[in-house]
């Protein structure tokens, strides 16, 4: 008696088969997503209300960054640190006339002068640092008055300079006062 042996083979995909997948994946994405573009959104135009988010999301923010707007704000540039050059902020700008002020230590809304760069008028200088903080200020253009806070809040918007500076003492007197239970 003789023994047959029985052998089988397990066989992987032939180069048909895989190029017959391959085909009829590229035809499905073909019909199937023609009519999509891809496209990455664009930033929102860079305003009172969103300037710190946007500044602090933005490639250029690394931990720390200075922000300088020159041209009545038309133009802003970037630096990194206090040693680098300023580099310019290439996404939209909705700046246009705006006025900062801070306020003294008499509790007084002053309207911050800047030096010139560039033989250019700064209409607005912010700092920006690596626990999300930056420099808290209060910035005034013809739709009204906002207030920029320091740490965690968003920028709010009010009818006047002043209101903000209230906003502002008000905020100011509620962190001061928190430490009273120690």
């Amino acid at each position: 008696m003789t023994k047959c042996k029985h052998h089988t083979f397990h066989k992987g995909f032939t180069l048909v088969e895989l190029l017959i997948v391959v085909l009829v994946l590229s035809l499905v994405y073909a019909i199937g997503f023609r009519n999509i573009k891809f496209t990455k959104p664009e930033p929102k135009a860079l305003t009172p209300l969103n300037l710190k988010k946007n500044i602090i999301s933005s490639k250029k923010f690394t931990g720390q960054i200075t922000l300088l707007c020159v041209d009545k704000c038309k133009t802003c540039l970037l630096r990194k640190d206090i040693t680098s050059a300023y580099h310019p902020y290439s996404n939209a700008i909705d700046l246009t006339e705006i006025k900062a002020y801070t306020i003294d230590a008499r509790n007084t809304l002053v309207r911050i002068e800047y030096e010139r760069y560039d033989d250019k008028k700064v209409c607005l200088k912010m700092d920006f640092y690596p626990n999300g903080s930056s420099t808290q200020i209060i910035l005034e253009n013809a739709q009204g008055a906002y207030f920029l806070p320091t740490y965690f809040e968003e920028a709010k918007k009010f009818k006047s300079p002043e209101d903000a500076k209230e906003y502002w003492l008000k905020n100011t007197q509620l962190v001061s006062d928190g430490g009273e239970f120690y």
